[in-house]
């Protein structure tokens, strides 16, 4: 009896890390414009780790905002590092976290069409697409995130105000709930194109059937996007928040058009910043 004990005792010993592991899947809150390069690095780090996640994409103010309200989340990635903060002077977050990327505006528009902007006037679309609604030849639309709450958005409205466009374009927007939709909205047929992550344009799902050109960094705020552990975050949320930071995963955010933190900041591209 005695030895069948010791074996059935350590086959419980066997069992039960596995299981638990298994069953610590956390969810994890995302930006969207994480959505390809954090799909990767939720892939290398199961394999490496055999260990899941639920990963959730979208605004990163209406992550912040469920937070606040309670809901589970255990891993909070932001496009915004002032969500993120105040959590964190709410007592959500376990620490202020760390800054994993910053993040880069482009313009995006269907391909094949021979009017994609130069480098040096990347929203010389946008004037055309206001000078045609002006002469009366529709209403060609402009995608970007909301403003209100997606930080890419608050960057696209930015980059309008700095060359005297916002104004203008206010019959011609069309909001997504955040970044990834406005991709979407900004390659459909009425539309001139829209103001979107780069990490989005460079995804093979996008980058096929799209073009881009840059926005200067100078054009907006940085887009400086931070990560932290909600308050009772499991095991597994703090070993991907720790795997994050390390020099893999930094490969992956760079290979998906993220400028990591400590990299050296190029000098702004000068564009037309005239009205």
């Amino acid at each position: 009896m005695g030895s069948r004990c010791a074996a059935w005792l350590l086959g419980l010993a066997l069992f039960f890390p596995a299981t638990l592991i298994k069953a610590d899947v956390p969810t994890v809150a995302a930006a969207s414009d994480l959505q390809f390069a954090l799909t990767e690095a939720a892939e290398r780090f199961r394999a490496e780790t055999g260990r899941e996640l639920r990963l959730n994409f979208g605004s990163s103010g209406n992550f912040r905002r469920q937070i606040a309200q309670g809901a589970p989340f255990e891993l909070y990635l932001s496009a915004d590092e002032a969500y993120v903060l105040a959590l964190h002077a709410e007592g959500r977050t376990k620490d202020e976290g760390e800054v994993y990327a910053i993040g880069r505006l482009v313009w995006l528009q269907r391909p094949g069409r021979d009017d994609l902007p130069e480098e040096g006037a990347p929203l010389a679309g946008v004037r055309e697409a206001i000078t045609a609604h002006g002469a009366g030849q529709g209403r060609p639309r402009i995608a970007l995130a909301n403003p209100e709450h997606a930080p890419y958005g608050v960057a696209a409205r930015q980059a309008l105000e700095h060359v005297g466009l916002w104004e203008e374009t206010t019959p011609l927007r069309v909001l997504g709930e955040n970044v990834s939709q406005a991709a979407q909205f900004a390659l459909t047929s009425d539309a001139r194109g829209g103001l979107v992550a780069w990490s989005l344009a460079l995804a093979p799902a996008l980058a096929e059937r799209s073009e881009h050109v840059m926005i200067p960094e100078a054009w907006h705020a940085p887009l400086v996007q931070r990560m932290a552990l909600v308050k009772g975050a499991g095991e597994t949320a703090r070993a991907f928040y720790a795997w994050l930071q390390e020099e893999e995963a930094r490969a992956i955010l760079a290979d998906h058009g993220f400028r990591l933190p400590g990299d050296d900041v190029h000098p702004p591209v000068e564009g037309d910043a005239t009205p």
